[in-house]
C-alpha cells in the first residue's frame, strides 16, 4: 500500500457560521474514514475540481487546480473547513452541529453544490467499495439445543 504525505495551508478565515451538517452526509463521512487506513480519507469532488479531506474533526475542501508555496514548503489550499463542534449524538439520524469555516469568497456561492457533490461522490466511493468487497453474506441461523 502506498502512502503519500499531503499539505494544506490554512489561510485567514473570512466568515464562520454555525450550522448543521445533515445525518446522512455526517453518516457516510464516518463510514468512509473508518475504512480508511490512515487517520483521513480523500475524497474526490471531480465534477467541481475540487476535493474533500475527512478528518475525526473536521472536513475541508481544497480546489484541486490551486496550489501555494510558503517557506519552502508546497501545498494546496483550504477553501472551505466544516469543523465539528460536538458528534455526540443520541440518534444515528439526528444531524450534526458544525462551523462552516470560509477561506475564500467563492465558498459562499457554491456551498449548497459543493454539499451535493460531496455526497455524490462519497456514496460513489461507499458503492465502488462495496463492489470490491463483495456481495453481502446470506445469513443463517441455526438452533441449538434440540428445538429447531
Amino acid at each position: 500500500m502506498y502512502f503519500e504525505q499531503v499539505t494544506f495551508f490554512r489561510p485567514d478565515e473570512i466568515r464562520r457560521e454555525r450550522t448543521s451538517l445533515a445525518a446522512e452526509t455526517y453518516n457516510r463521512c464516518r463510514l468512509l474514514l473508518g475504512r480508511s487506513p490512515t487517520n483521513c480519507q480523500f475524497v474526490p469532488i471531480r465534477t467541481m475540481q475540487y476535493q474533500g479531506v475527512i478528518t475525526n474533526d473536521e472536513i475541508i475542501f481544497v480546489d484541486s487546480q490551486g496550489y501555494a508555496v510558503r517557506d519552502g514548503q508546497g501545498g494546496r489550499l483550504i477553501v472551505l473547513a466544516w469543523q465539528i463542534v460536538n458528534d455526540a449524538r443520541h440518534s444515528l439520524t439526528a444531524p450534526i452541529s458544525i462551523d462552516a469555516v470560509h477561506y475564500h469568497e467563492t465558498t459562499l456561492d457554491f456551498r449548497r453544490r459543493l454539499l451535493g457533490e460531496f455526497d455524490k461522490a462519497m456514496q460513489q466511493m461507499l458503492n465502488r467499495q462495496l463492489e470490491a468487497d463483495g456481495t453481502p453474506q446470506s445469513l443463517k441461523v441455526i438452533a441449538i439445543g434440540g428445538q429447531g
